[in-house]
């Protein structure tokens, strides 16, 4: 577990946010059928720093963006989305 830095509520516990996913894989309104499928099923899954979308569930409620190292679960930056 680790320690997430909310901007509204301060230093929080994991377990109080829901992971949604990396911000890559969001689909804009405007995209078609087949563009939405590329983005939502055919991702990459890297190693390094990653860009993701988690929700405040049990604080604030708000969405929120996290650039985390997938391999040590480092968290460089915490900012509200979008």
């Amino acid at each position: 577990m680790f320690l997430i830095a909310c901007p509204h509520c301060g230093p929080r516990a994991q377990s109080e946010f829901a992971y949604d996913r990396t911000l890559d894989a969001v689909v804009p309104l405007t995209a078609g059928p087949d563009a939405a499928m590329t983005a939502l099923y055919t991702r990459a899954n890297p190693r390094g720093w990653s860009d993701e979308v988690w929700h405040h569930r049990f604080g604030c409620r708000q969405w929120l963006v996290l650039r985390r190292h997938t391999v040590t679960h480092v968290i460089d930056t915490v900012r509200q989305w979008p």
